[in-house]
């Protein structure tokens, strides 16, 4: 993070409101910029609904001191998951744990909907994000070929959620 830059504590996070599509739009299009030399397409990201993610109610924002987006993430619950599709991080910001930040709501977000399991993936030419997930306890659970992109799938189980759930207690003493 650039030494200007906001702190991650300073920023706000709340969800995106529907003026902000385009903002979505152009940190999108900023943050997956440097993977362009790497593929064959622009990556999925850059052509995203954002506009349809906001209706739905899927995107959070971290917002600076001027209550502008510098980062966001789309979320949703699925029928035996919690599913972050998307997270990205204005590059003039990156590296400050804003990504840590988003990443860690999503976690929060998916225990308080019960979710025992969070999944998300990433394109295979973004190399740089497989340690990233890895490093927040994500792993690996498969690589496929899917809309024409390259995808590698990560999962996280969350015990807190299941133990909330009763799932987590093997006790016998309970």
């Amino acid at each position: 993070m650039s030494s200007d830059g906001p702190a991650a504590g300073a920023l706000a996070l709340r969800p995106a409101r529907p003026e902000e599509a385009t903002r979505l739009a152009a940190i999108a299009e900023a943050a997956y910029a440097r993977y362009l030399a790497r593929m064959d397409r622009r990556p999925a990201p850059m052509d995203a609904d954002y506009a349809g993610a906001i209706a739905a109610g899927h995107a959070a924002v971290l917002a600076d001191a001027d209550d502008r987006a510098v980062g966001f993430l789309i979320q949703f619950p699925r029928a035996e998951d919690w599913f972050v599709e998307n997270v990205a991080v204005d590059p003039a910001l990156q590296g400050g744990g804003l990504g840590r930040r988003l990443m860690a709501e999503a976690e929060r977000a998916a225990r308080a909907a019960g979710r025992t399991r969070v999944r998300l993936y990433t394109n295979v030419a973004m190399t740089e994000n497989i340690p990233f997930y890895e490093a927040l306890g994500y792993r690996v659970a498969g690589r496929v070929r899917e809309d024409g992109f390259e995808r590698i799938y990560f999962e996280k189980d969350l015990p807190e959620a299941a133990e909330r759930n009763g799932a987590g207690d093997a006790s016998g003493d309970g």
